[in-house]
């Protein structure tokens, strides 16, 4: 793997500005995104939800407002591995204790290779199910699902701290509404799960859900569309939070692979972000008799001409076409995603912006 770094730093404006087109050349119909749908990364014929072809640009919210600041440092700065996974039948929210003795005992008898385990028994090894209140969206999100798994050294004494080997959390922000409506009520829709530690304990706190909520589990990939979605959305965060930087790694089809690591400064990545939007403006008023478009939304159209003109940008700097390749990395001071599936938050006043898609990405992957 051959990596290569380019840095573009405070460049010269006349040369990141995106130039103007006639409006009709430009408008993308449903039946254009369509065609882009294996890029999307969504398994064709798996289900009828319509891919998104616009969102509501993210506000800075204060999330600790809801949510448990204590609760929400566990989400934050930790990079987490994505999965998505079916409603799990006959869980309840009331029952978390229960479910923590269980996955404990289960895990043991893993441990010891299946060995049976009694529920309750001591051992070194202990799990905590909790309810992070206030994730939410609307009235159909369940409530997220938080979960660590501890060990304690048999020598060590009652007031030594417990270590952290594993962490995970189910969750589901602001989801398909027709969806989460048609899931029968012995269920529970929580698509999106985050995992951080060992894999075989993973493996093993996948497997335990698999047996008691009868539900599946699948990789949670984050295919290049949704990365650009997700540069667009944080640089668009810029004029309220500083985003230090707009960094994308691109991974291009020679032998050896070779990787384009490519850093912007925030303000040129925001002066292109804000050129962008002007020209939707100016459309929407020419198209729509001099009345403006929907008001706070971006649409994809706009995801596709901001990287157009960022990928422009370089070619006429370093003569390299990034078309060819693949993104396959977003990073700000925002957060950092990747396509294979990790993700890490960093600043809690636009995580549920960022919840938002990938709960829809887990939707969309969903057999039924």
């Amino acid at each position: 793997m051959i990596c290569v770094i380019f840095s573009v730093v405070r460049t010269p404006l006349s040369s990141v500005l995106v130039q103007k087109r006639r409006s009709k050349s430009y408008r993308q119909s449903y039946r254009s995104c369509i065609s882009a749908a294996s890029h999307l990364g969504y398994t064709p014929g798996l289900n009828t939800r319509r891919l998104t072809t616009s969102r509501r640009a993210p506000k800075s919210r204060s999330v600790t407002e809801k949510v448990d600041p204590q609760q929400l440092a566990l989400l934050l700065n930790k990079e987490w591995q994505l999965s998505y996974v079916t409603a799990l039948h006959r869980f309840r929210h009331t029952q978390l204790k229960s479910y923590s003795r269980q996955l404990s005992a289960f895990i043991v008898a893993e441990k010891q290779q299946g060995l049976a385990v009694q529920v309750g028994l001591e051992s070194s090894i202990k799990v905590s199910f909790s309810v992070v209140l206030g994730m939410a969206e609307t009235e159909d999100d369940a409530e997220t699902i938080f979960i660590q798994i501890h060990s304690r050294s048999l020598f060590a004494g009652q007031d030594d701290p417990q270590k952290v080997l594993w962490s995970g959390w189910l969750t589901c922000v602001n989801g398909d509404p027709d969806y989460l409506c048609s899931v029968p009520k012995d269920f529970v829709c929580l698509p999106l799960f985050c995992s951080s530690g060992a894999q075989w304990l993973t493996s093993a706190v996948k497997s335990w859900f698999q047996r008691t909520f009868d539900c599946c589990f699948g990789p949670l990939e984050i295919n290049s569309v949704n990365l650009q979605w997700l540069a667009v959305l944080w640089t668009n965060c810029h004029s309220e939070c500083n985003i230090q930087h707009l960094k994308l790694m691109w991974t291009l089809p020679v032998l050896p692979p070779l990787e384009v690591n490519y850093t912007l400064h925030p303000q040129d990545a925001w002066l292109l972000w804000r050129s962008v939007r002007q020209q939707e403006d100016e459309e929407d008023e020419e198209n729509n008799g001099g009345g403006a478009g929907e008001e706070g939304s971006i649409g994809i159209g706009e995801v596709t001409r901001f990287m157009k003109g960022l990928k422009g940008h370089f070619y006429r700097h370093f003569r390299m076409d990034l078309s060819a390749g693949r993104l396959s990395q977003v990073s700000t001071a925002l957060g950092t995603a990747k396509h294979s599936g990790k993700i890490k938050i960093s600043n809690s006043s636009y995580m549920i912006t960022t919840l938002m898609l990938l709960t829809e990405c887990a939707l969309h992957k969903m057999p039924i």
